[in-house]
């Protein structure tokens, strides 16, 4: 991938895969893949619009690390996740190839669903499923998480994502400035255990983390 120029928004040098190797401790091996998938991106992102063509300017913070830090954040002995709207496998497919051993990619588009396909198969992440299907038409089963990147307001993304939840589920959802503003606007329909998160990629990002969701009772 060529070097990149400063990100206009922040006035920030990229981040470069050896910073993002060393602050995440990740082998040359594992690097080598997210590479891969990166390249993969850059090529169909030619013909397809999968990401906002800004980010391709700082790759590995905008798009690696900020996926990368939610491995952190996942319960112990996760093995089942499903990333909902992946796009182009950000943090799902991410997620993946750090390890998490059974990942479901739901994204409705065909185009970027075939583009998710051909990203876990050179990546080497066999036990990726992409579901090529609307979240709301997608038969639910209970995960131990579930993620979603840019995809909707909280309470909102809630709707979508408590049909994947079991009793110990956690939700880890990346957001901007108006975490806060978004959770307090959840909390109105939903009861959870819920706590913001600071963001490895962006001084105003907040990660939001929730569990034990359930729907406020409608008073009589």
């Amino acid at each position: 991938m060529p070097a990149a120029s400063p990100e206009p928004a922040t006035g920030r040098a990229p981040l470069t895969p050896e910073a993002v190797a060393r602050r995440l401790g990740l082998d040359a091996g594992t690097m080598a893949r997210l590479t891969r998938h990166l390249a993969l991106l850059e090529t169909w992102q030619r013909r397809l619009n999968l990401v906002g063509p800004e980010t391709l300017r700082d790759p590995w913070r905008r798009h690696v690390l900020d996926s990368a830090q939610l491995l952190r954040l996942l319960p112990e002995g996760t093995r089942v996740l499903v990333d909902l709207g992946s796009g182009a496998g950000f943090p799902g497919l991410v997620l993946a190839i750090l390890g998490v051993e059974e990942v479901h990619l739901v994204e409705a588009d065909r185009r970027k669903a075939a583009f998710l396909r051909e990203a876990a198969r050179i990546t080497g992440c066999p036990r990726v499923v992409v579901h090529t299907r609307r979240i709301e038409e997608t038969t639910p089963f209970a995960a131990d998480a579930v993620t979603a990147r840019a995809l909707a307001p909280l309470d909102r993304l809630l709707d979508l994502a408590v049909p994947f939840f079991g009793p110990r589920t956690r939700g880890i959802f990346p957001k901007g400035r108006r975490a806060a503003a978004e959770l307090t606007e959840a909390r109105r329909r939903w009861k959870m255990e819920a706590r913001l998160e600071p963001s490895l990629s962006s001084p105003e990002g907040r990660i939001v983390v929730v569990e034990g969701v359930s729907r406020v009772e409608p008073v009589a």
